[in-house]
C-alpha cells in the first residue's frame, strides 16, 4: 500500500518580521511552494510588551504589517500561489508562530535568516526555543543566498 506524503511546502506559514524579511522569505520560499502546488500562509506578529509601554502605536504597527502583507500578495502573484495573510498581537511571539501554524494546518513553518536583525536574530533565545522545541510540525531555515537578484532560485 502506499501512502501519500504531503510536501513541506504544501501549506507552509512563514512568519516576516521586517519588509526586506518579506521580500527574501518570500522570493526564496514562493517558487517551491508553486512547485509543490501549494499555497501559504504567512503571519506577523506584533509584539505586545506585557504592562510596559510599547514602542510604537498599534496604527503604525499595523501599517507596517499592511506593507509586509502587500509585498507577500505580489509575490504570490507573481509565483501563482494563494496566499492568506495573519496579524497577531501577542506577548510571546513564538507561541503566536506556533498557534497560527496550528490554525493554518501548515506543513511547516519556512523562514530565511539573514544579518541585521533578522529572523535568526529574533530567533536567538526564546523564540527559536518556542518554535524549535514545542513545534508539532517541521521548521524549515532555507538559505537566503537561494534567491538572486531579481527573486528567481
Amino acid at each position: 500500500m502506499t501512502e501519500h506524503v504531503e510536501s513541506l511546502f504544501s501549506r507552509p506559514l512563514l512568519p516576516l518580521a521586517n519588509a526586506d524579511d518579506a521580500d527574501i522569505t518570500c522570493a526564496t520560499a514562493f517558487p517551491r511552494i508553486a512547485a509543490a502546488d501549494g499555497r501559504a500562509s504567512v503571519v506577523h506578529v506584533i509584539e505586545k510588551a506585557g504592562g510596559a509601554p510599547d514602542k510604537a502605536g498599534v496604527e503604525q504597527r499595523e501599517e507596517v504589517a499592511e506593507e509586509l502583507f502587500d509585498i507577500a500578495r505580489r509575490a504570490a502573484d507573481d509565483a501563482g500561489i494563494e496566499l492568506q495573510t495573519d496579524l497577531r498581537f501577542a506577548t510571546d511571539v513564538g507561541d503566536a508562530i506556533l498557534e497560527a501554524a496550528r490554525e493554518a494546518d501548515a506543513t511547516a513553518i519556512v523562514f530565511t535568516p539573514r544579518g541585521g536583525r533578522s529572523w535568526w536574530d529574533l530567533f536567538s533565545g526564546a523564540v527559536r526555543e518556542e518554535l524549535i522545541r514545542h513545534s508539532d510540525r517541521p521548521v524549515v531555515v532555507l538559505p537566503a543566498g537561494d534567491a538572486d537578484e531579481d527573486g528567481e532560485t
